[in-house]
């Protein structure tokens, strides 16, 4: 770890995440990867018991907004996901061993301590790919949580978004036995 990083975990705080592809190779482009990270994440926040908040795919990284793994490590989650990641990018036959590595090491990890950093954060996430000029609107990119949040759509991945919440207090509401 870098000189003066210092991690902050078993804060119960969210924490936003940036890894990168190899040298920042556009491998998920490349590869049409996008949809099979997706998978691997949303396997990995499963075994993990984690919310995942806001992400977007990028060609070449990845911004992920998450809560803290429910009694790991968040850096046991991290090489769990980039290590299945990398093993189905074999799989499809374009990677072989004697080839580079497919992540860069290491990651980003901040902290988000509230509310406003919380937004400011998720925005960040879902204007990546608009600021890039890869669409023209957040809702245009498909490796992206925007649409779970502004339509409360369900994609590869569980968004914990405030309209899956809504939904979930109504249906409890409905039914007292949930």
């Amino acid at each position: 770890m870098p000189d003066g990083l210092r991690r902050l975990h078993h804060s119960e705080q969210a924490h936003f995440l940036t890894f990168s592809c190899y040298h920042r190779f556009p491998l998920f482009a490349q590869m049409h990867m996008e949809d099979v990270f997706l998978l691997a994440l949303e396997q990995t926040r499963k075994r993990f018991a984690m919310c995942v908040y806001g992400y977007v795919v990028m060609p070449e990284h990845v911004h992920l907004l998450v809560s803290e793994p429910v009694g790991e490590a968040l850096a046991k989650f991290m090489q769990i996901l980039k290590t299945k990641a990398a093993l189905r990018a074999r799989k499809l036959g374009q990677r072989t061993a004697g080839e580079l590595p497919f992540w860069q090491a290491r990651y980003f990890d901040h902290n988000v301590r509230n509310h406003e950093g919380f937004v400011t954060q998720l925005r960040y996430i879902h204007r990546n790919p608009v600021k890039r000029g890869l669409c023209l609107q957040p809702e245009d990119w498909t490796w992206s949580s925007f649409r779970a949040w502004a339509l409360g759509e369900d994609g590869l991945v569980e968004v914990e978004s405030e309209l899956r919440a809504a939904r979930r207090d109504l249906a409890q509401k409905s039914d007292p036995a949930c």
